[in-house]
């Protein structure tokens, strides 16, 4: 085989590997993109950016929830954040239901000072250990039955329903990164490209939520799109470059 051919059928393998490593992904629920961009940056107090000079960089900002119009459960939990997504599984595919999103501007504090967040910029899912319901579509209420029965006159019977609920709590102490600004004589926070990434967790519990149910799967779908992706450039270069001398 001509070395053409041999570098195009690497680039081919690259490929396929890559579109097996990101369906791995998917079905360990894994977040490595977020996992790497709250792990990486440094960890300081709200306070530090108070008084110190302002990092280039997001950073990882430490602090305590305080909301003056937290919303209300009506149990008796205060949140500044409710995240819920009702979907039900038709033809092997999960379909959204809901999809709902309710946020409240914060403080994060701690004793030497405060700077604002709003929750509704963050980027999903919000890092917390969620809340998951699995039953029958049939036990669903109103105005997901309605939903429900829609989905299924276009896609055919629905099996499994199941509703995921992430929340911040007034009481949490929370990670956030986020990219600390100063105009004039004003600090705030700004989301970085992607969104602030909030966790109530400690770092490490964090990382496993991220890692999602499979951490071998999460690792093994990682490395196999770092391979698939150097097969692929490996590939495509050394196919042009034995083109370009008649190989």
């Amino acid at each position: 085989m001509p070395l053409t051919g041999v570098f195009a059928s690497m680039a081919a393998v690259g490929l396929i590997v890559g579109a097996i490593s990101v369906v791995v992904l998917r079905r360990s629920e894994a977040h490595p993109g977020m996992a790497r961009r709250l792990a990486g940056p440094r960890q300081v107090k709200v306070g530090e950016l108070l008084d110190g000079d302002l990092p280039s960089r997001p950073v990882r900002i430490l602090g305590r929830v305080r909301c003056r119009d937290p919303l209300d459960t009506g149990d008796g939990e205060k949140l500044v954040a409710f995240h819920r997504d009702v979907d039900v599984r038709i033809g092997g595919r999960w379909q959204s239901v809901e999809r709902l999103r309710e946020a409240r501007s914060f403080d994060l504090w701690d004793h030497d000072g405060s700077l604002a967040v709003d929750p509704a910029l963050a980027a999903e899912p919000l890092i917390t250990i969620p809340k998951v319901w699995r039953g029958s579509p049939a036990a669903l209420e109103e105005p997901h039955a309605s939903a429900v029965a829609r989905l299924q006159e276009r896609h055919g019977p629905a099996v499994e329903a199941r509703a995921t609920t992430r929340t911040l709590a007034v009481t949490d102490r929370l990670l956030i990164l986020a990219q600390p600004v100063r105009d004039e004589e004003t600090l705030r926070l700004d989301p970085p490209p992607g969104g602030f990434l909030v966790t109530n967790l400690e770092l490490s519990d964090a990382m496993r939520v991220l890692a999602g149910r499979s951490r071998r799967g999460a690792t093994g779908g990682v490395i196999g799109v770092a391979v698939a992706l150097a097969l692929v450039a490996i590939g495509l270069v050394g196919a042009s470059a034995a083109a370009v001398l008649g190989a």
